[in-house]
């Protein structure tokens, strides 16, 4: 599954490289898979952003795998191109995971749910992150799921401008999930991820968990989010932060996507 069509567009390579690196992590390999049109590059100037794409990731050490894009003409004289990266790919998941701890898999195609047992029966831990359209199974198949709209910088919550708070500082844009919900009450807690480090660590009053509560209340959620469907991890909000007496509160919510 293209990892961009679906909810990755625009998502920043480098960030990817400083969450494999977290906890002391060395990667040994980046692998990231292109689809690219021969014919085009050579004659058509507007592709060379394509081109330079595939240079900026080799610059910030991705091996980039290219496969040509093959043209074919259905039976109504409609043309269309497939450059199917799947098989490439799985072969290099199974063949380099003997020398691998740990897999990061961008990708929401359940075929790969096969792939990912077969390396964890070789003692590998696999940890997908993916954005919209994830196969369930290949969920539940891995032994961590990241939404990629959660991870810090992956995808800007916003165009970039001069002097505007990074993310997780008073007046950013984050997003994150409720963790807890009292209906009666009518409030609860958002969790974001504030950076990279131990993302089994959970409870967020520990000091080495990298995640962060926010209060909000209930009159602040957007309209798709039913309040009685809370706690849960499958509606992604994205909010501003802003500080409180006691913390962050949550501020103009927003629903990014539902699993």
């Amino acid at each position: 599954m293209n990892i961009m069509r679906n909810g990755g567009y625009g998502m920043r390579y480098e960030v990817i490289r400083r969450l494999t690196a977290q906890n002391d992590s060395e990667p040994i390999r980046l692998n990231a898979y292109v689809a690219i049109d021969e014919e085009r590059a050579v004659s058509d100037p507007a592709y060379k952003n394509t081109l330079n794409f595939i240079l900026t990731l080799r610059d910030l050490g991705f091996k980039v795998i290219e496969k040509p894009i093959r043209w074919y003409t259905d039976d109504s004289g409609r043309t269309y191109g497939k450059a199917n990266l799947d098989m490439e790919m799985a072969l290099d998941i199974i063949s380099q995971s003997e020398r691998l701890d740990v897999i990061y898999l961008f990708t929401g195609d359940g075929d790969f749910a096969s792939v990912i047992s077969m390396v964890q029966n070789k003692g590998c831990r696999v940890e997908l992150v993916a954005f919209a359209n994830v196969s369930s199974r290949l969920r539940r198949e891995a032994d961590l799921f990241i939404p990629g709209y959660l991870v810090p910088g992956l995808l800007p919550t916003a165009p970039p401008q001069a002097g505007a708070p990074a993310w997780g500082e008073d007046g950013s844009r984050v997003r994150g999930v409720c963790t807890k919900y009292f209906l009666d009450r009518s409030f609860g807690f958002l969790r974001f991820l504030q950076g990279f480090g131990k993302l089994w660590v959970t409870d967020t009053r520990l000091e080495e968990s990298p995640y962060t509560s926010v209060f909000f209340m209930e009159k602040d959620l957007p309209s798709g989010v039913p309040p009685e469907h809370l706690p849960s991890r499958d509606y992604i909000l994205e909010f501003t932060l802003r500080e409180g007496e006691k913390g962050f509160v949550a501020g103009d919510i927003e629903m990014v996507y539902k699993y």
